[in-house]
């Protein structure tokens, strides 16, 4: 993981249970370092939150986004290979109420490094190993029917490469 602050919404219930398995069986090292999420900001669109932002800043930042959002639903598109990558996503429109929150966050006062990529909300079901093609065809063919709440959003900072640390959780109520 690239030094600094990624903002994200954790999945609850039996979904987040049903990504976490998945993950646990294609990618256990993913599954073991953060919950099921969709990534709001940190790879795209806006690139993470500068290492150098406290907790404390980044609270007062992003708690009035919090509070002006109100929680709403986005629906799972078909897995696919991020930008040709052995990463594999559900990406979700990035239009509507999910963009609304990533420019909140954008315009928030927080500092944040450039984006390699342009805003492309997503649900991560495996980052870290290249899958053979039976496990890459396989876990193609998932999907999700039911609409997915974003509820709430969660800040890790990056602490080295493979751990991370939760420094916000806060309920969205706009």
């Amino acid at each position: 993981m690239k030094p600094g602050i990624i903002v994200m919404s954790e999945l609850r219930g039996e979904m987040a249970a049903r990504v976490l398995e998945i993950q646990r069986r294609v990618d256990p090292r993913m599954a073991a370092e953060l919950p099921p999420h969709v990534t709001i900001t940190g790879s795209s669109g806006m690139g993470p939150i500068s290492p150098g932002v406290s907790d404390a800043a980044l609270r007062v930042a992003l708690e009035p986004v919090a509070a002006a959002t109100a929680p709403f639903a986005v629906r799972l598109q078909p897995p696919m290979r991020f930008m040709q990558s052995t990463v594999v996503v559900m990406p979700i429109d990035p239009n509507g109420p999910i963009r609304a929150l990533h420019e909140r966050i954008k315009l928030s006062g927080v500092e944040y490094e450039a984006a390699r990529f342009t805003f492309t909300p997503h649900l991560t079901l495996s980052f870290y190993p290249e899958l053979s093609w039976d496990a890459l065809r396989t876990l193609l063919r998932t999907r999700f029917e039911d609409p997915l709440l974003i509820d709430s959003i969660q800040a890790y900072r990056a602490i080295d490469l493979t751990r991370t640390k939760k420094i916000l959780d806060v309920p969205l109520t706009g």
